[in-house]
């Protein structure tokens, strides 16, 4: 049916353009006007003109022929902005070919005077300002919506432009990227629709998203994309550690611990399901552990943290000089503190990362009863699997580590009951900040928001 509709709104198109290219030059040619346009003729031409005015007009505001549809506002500006660059292609396609017949096999006998050649140039140019205007209201629909583009897809496209056939092949893909994404949300959308009532991740006690190390999970920066929003729409109470994005396990541990004791005393929860990311899994075993919160968690799920540490670290803090250790920690805590830090130390975080910290410390920190311990794990298949610098750590991680998702590897991230094994048998794999919707990129064989979604109901019928 959509496809329909879009080979309807080209077929309009088409026939608006290719009339005006043909009528213009009858109107300004003298003789051709005084041959054809009689007054009766001339008359008929105005309503037509203006139905064909409001036509451009509704397809360039609703490219898909509908007014009103299921999904989000920005997914339906983004679905007829790839609707609108589709229609340019198209058309210029079409407008091309059939100018170059016209003017090969169609020319009017008799005439062709300076009236005519201005007629042609004329219609040229109102074939281009149409043509445009489809053009840049796509463009900018699709450049001011899209996540799936990013920085990379945005650049080409510009660099692209100026370069003949290049930029078709650059539009091209941009139009295939921009209309997959919006399919995918609109199946989404409509999946969580139809499931709504049946609220999967309504769990007995509300979820605790604790974050890694270096990153925050409130102020300036979202640290898990569009899966809290994935939760909440299926029925999830979220709420956020807020712990310091890079200070020691022992420091944190005890952030978190103040946390959960506040969540429980302002909503009379009981306790909470702590899902956390990273060096954030850390920091929930200390809490739980050395830090009595053990009473106030139901269960405590981590993803790709390294309960082994990462022997790379070690490799690191024993190669590198302390000078420049000392150096690399100033910056980035200064850099910390703008972001809400009170007191970050980047040299303890990073010390607390190494096989050796977590050897010593899963030692001192046993698993507590009562409480439901499981684990996640995700493999990169490849060091381009990742962005920067996961990709530069890929290598360096396998060589001392072994199979990993750019930082952690497998056998660091399995600890507890129950231990979930992420990969794709095809692509670019999973890596450590796919595991939190880091770049908010859809990946083919692996729905991050959907894999969180099915985490999460799986805790509501275990009755946590």
């Amino acid at each position: 049916m959509k496809h329909i509709r879009k080979i309807i709104s080209a077929l309009i198109l088409f026939t608006e353009m290719s009339a005006l290219y043909i009528i213009i030059p009858y109107i300004t040619d003298a003789g051709m006007r005084n041959a054809f346009f009689t007054p009766a003729r001339a008359l008929a031409m105005i309503p037509v003109c203006i139905v064909g005015f409001f036509l451009f007009l509704f397809i360039n505001i609703f490219p898909r022929f509908i007014i009103r549809q299921t999904s989000g506002s920005r997914n339906r500006i983004l679905e007829d902005g790839a609707a609108l660059l589709q229609l340019f292609l198209s058309t210029t396609v079409a407008e091309v070919l059939f100018i170059i017949l016209y003017s090969l096999s169609i020319r009017p006998g008799g005439y062709g005077g300076l009236g005519y050649g201005i007629g042609r140039l004329v219609s040229l140019l109102i074939l281009v300002l149409m043509e445009s205007v489809l053009f840049w209201n796509g463009i900018i629909r699709v450049y001011t919506t899209s996540v799936q583009l990013g920085i990379k897809w945005r650049i080409i496209g510009i660099a692209c432009g100026f370069i003949p056939f290049v930029h078709i092949w650059a539009l091209c893909r941009i139009i295939a990227i921009t209309s997959n994404e919006a399919a995918f949300e609109e199946e989404k959308y409509l999946l969580d629709q139809v499931r709504a009532e049946s609220r999967l991740c309504e769990t007995k006690y509300p979820l605790l998203l604790v974050h890694g190390v270096f990153f925050r999970d409130f102020r300036f920066f979202n640290y898990w994309g569009r899966i809290p929003h994935a939760l909440k729409r299926n029925g999830a109470s979220v709420y956020y550690g807020s712990q310091q994005s890079a200070a020691s396990v022992a420091d944190c541990g005890q952030e978190l611990a103040q946390r959960i004791r506040e969540i429980v005393q302002q909503t009379g929860c009981e306790k909470v399901n702590i899902i956390a990311h990273s060096k954030g899994g850390l920091d929930s075993r200390f809490a739980i552990s050395a830090c009595g919160a053990a009473p106030y968690v139901a269960s405590l799920t981590t993803i790709n943290t390294p309960h082994r540490g990462c022997i790379f670290a070690d490799y690191l803090l024993d190669n590198i000089p302390v000078k420049v250790q000392k150096s690399v920690a100033r910056k980035y805590n200064a850099a910390l503190k703008k972001c809400g830090d009170h007191n970050p130390d980047f040299l303890a975080a990073v010390q607390d990362l190494t096989a050796s910290a977590c050897e010593r410390r899963n030692k001192e920190l046993p698993n507590q009863p009562g409480i439901f311990y499981q684990s996640v794990g995700s493999l990169m298949n490849c060091a381009s699997s990742g962005r920067f610098p996961l990709n530069m750590a890929y290598p360096l991680v396998r060589h001392f580590d072994g199979a990993n998702d750019g930082l952690v590897s497998m056998e660091s991230a399995c600890w507890g009951e129950n231990f979930i094994r992420l990969s794709t048998d095809k692509g670019r794999g999973i890596s450590h900040g796919d595991m939190i919707d880091l770049n908010r990129e859809n990946i083919s064989g692996f729905d991050v928001r959907e894999f969180y979604v099915n985490l999460v109901k799986d805790l509501k019928n275990r009755g946590l």
